[in-house]
């Protein structure tokens, strides 16, 4: 799933209100809360531990506005607690949206 801008970078720009360095402020501290929230999930041992990081995400993906995050997130929560591919593509979207 490619990050696309979209809703997500028009919530941040209306956040920001026209301010540049409040909108990079913005942009770092999502990507610091999806990063976190993917790191305890590639670290969660227990189910409750893999949900907790999953719905954290959603509420991530709400706040924002975020419908690529929003299904990544709805993925990790259907799939079994730990599994590798729902934590790679959670990474590459933190990748590709620090890259852009």
């Amino acid at each position: 799933m490619a990050y696309e801008p979209g809703a997500l970078e028009a919530t941040l720009a209306a956040a920001a209100g026209g301010d540049p360095a409040l909108l990079g402020e913005l942009r770092r501290a999502y990507q610091e809360s999806v990063a976190r929230q993917v790191d305890l999930l590639a670290r969660a041992r227990c189910d409750g531990n893999w949900e907790l990081a999953a719905q954290r995400l959603l509420g991530l993906a709400a706040s924002f506005h975020c419908e690529d995050l929003r299904a990544m997130a709805d993925a990790a929560l259907r799939a079994a607690p730990g599994e590798p591919t729902a934590v790679r593509r959670l990474q590459s979207y933190i990748d590709r949206f620090s890259g852009s």
